[in-house]
């Protein structure tokens, strides 16, 4: 997020997400909308099964919203700040460029993010294009469109996690496509996410490792976690607190080794990223809510079916309502007494969980944790000034040869396995 957008549009809602928070004021509309686009996935991951359940039963995609349904709903949000697009998997929907022709003309977003497997890895650099085409036509220029293929391991590692045989093999592929892609288009940005699991934890250096040589935007770490929209609840994926504290601590300590690379914005999303690590920690710890959750507020959550939740963690066990039956008017569903008696259950701290999506939007609501961010945005882009000149690049100095070719080494050439 660039310091413009977090004073003229997260700012001047702060105290109106509070507000409904404490249940005196009703709710404004989110920041972000995630949208789970379908019911359908083709991996059998450990660590999610909402694949297992589509593949057991198909049908369940039949559910799905219809371009016309999806259409009415943006139309009743509005200008919504970050569109984040879920799944299943969402390259499994054929429409999916045309969903985001639809979030750029309705929900006219400052940033679309896209989770993906990477098992069709020519459909999704298809899609990719088609999106890149919509949003070149419909939204300014600075508005990224971020992919993030999954990995989860090296090689036949990351095939057994993910439940996909041949999967690693299409997920470089897929990378190699998007990152063609990005040279023809700077508006996309490429990024990489590893689910921190126990089916993991050994590997996790082998991952950094070859992330780091991939020359993508931005490596992101969340860690497993048991929600009703993954159908897992109950299952032994999540590493102890103890053991997530110190991989964060080397994550961090990556964060700033690799920082000098990347580019102001990637910059500040990792400032972020630094907090969030140990806001997360701080939760598992502690296992309740260290600053409020502002879930169904700031965040939404939209099922396949239309059923809006507060987040995916809770799921339908706190809807706050389904779009169908309320004639997809979405500011009327989040003011209903269903969607207040979900917040003020959540306000209650009946629960605590470590988010990423939503915590990052509860982050930019607590001034405390903005403070640290922007001293970690200074320290990074102090460090990066300090590579940089090291370099001979500050104050219109350029490297040697030598050194240019070394860092093109560095940040550009795969690994090979």
């Amino acid at each position: 997020m660039k310091l413009r957008d977090y004073i003229t549009t997260v700012l001047p809602r702060a105290a109106s997400y509070e507000l409904a928070r404490r249940g005196v004021a009703p709710a404004p509309r989110p920041l972000t909308l995630t949208f789970s686009v379908t019911a359908a996935c083709q991996s059998r991951c450990l660590t999610c099964n909402i694949g297992n359940v589509y593949l057991d039963n198909p049908a369940l995609a039949r559910q799905n919203l219809s371009l016309a349904e999806i259409e009415q709903v943006f139309r009743s949000m509005g200008r919504t700040y970050f569109f984040n697009i879920s799944g299943g998997e969402p390259f499994m929907r054929g429409d999916i460029a045309e969903i985001v022709r639809l979030a750029c003309l309705h929900l006219r977003p400052s940033l679309i993010h896209i989770p993906t497997n990477a098992l069709a890895p020519r459909y999704i650099e298809r899609a990719a294009r088609e999106m890149l085409a919509h949003m070149d036509a419909l939204l300014p220029a600075a508005v990224p469109l971020t992919i993030k293929p999954s990995v989860d391991g090296i090689g036949a590692e990351h095939d057994r996690v993910r439940g996909a045989p041949g999967n690693f093999r299409k997920l470089e592929q897929t990378i190699d496509l998007l990152l063609a892609l990005r040279r023809e288009n700077p508006r996309l940005h490429v990024d990489l996410g590893t689910v921190i699991s126990n089916f993991n934890l050994e590997h996790l250096d082998a991952i950094e490792d070859w992330v780091h040589a991939r020359g993508v935007e931005s490596y992101r770490h969340e860690i497993a976690e048991q929600r009703a929209e993954f159908h897992n609840i109950g299952d032994p994926i999540t590493p102890a607190p103890a053991v997530y504290r110190r991989l964060t601590e080397r994550f961090a300590a990556k964060i700033r080794e690799n920082i000098a690379s990347k580019a102001p914005l990637t910059r500040m999303t990792e400032a972020v990223r630094l907090v969030y690590y140990q806001v997360a920690c701080e939760i598992l710890e502690q296992r309740r809510q260290v600053t409020p959750c502002y879930g169904g507020l700031s965040n939404i959550h939209m099922n396949f079916d239309g059923e809006i939740w507060p987040c995916c963690v809770l799921g339908g066990e706190q809807a706050l309502g389904r779009a169908r039956e309320w004639g997809y008017n979405i500011p009327a569903l989040l003011r209903s007494a269903q969607s207040r008696r979900a917040r003020a259950y959540i306000a209650a701290g009946n629960c605590a969980c470590p988010l990423a999506n939503q915590w990052l939007s509860n982050m930019l609501l607590t001034p405390r944790h903005m403070l640290s961010v922007a001293r970690n945005y200074l320290e990074l882009e102090l460090s990066a000034r300090r590579y940089r000149r090291g370099r001979g690049e500050v104050l219109g100095e350029r490297p040697h040869r030598g050194q240019e070719d070394e860092n093109e080494t560095r940040w550009q050439t795969p690994a090979r396995n």
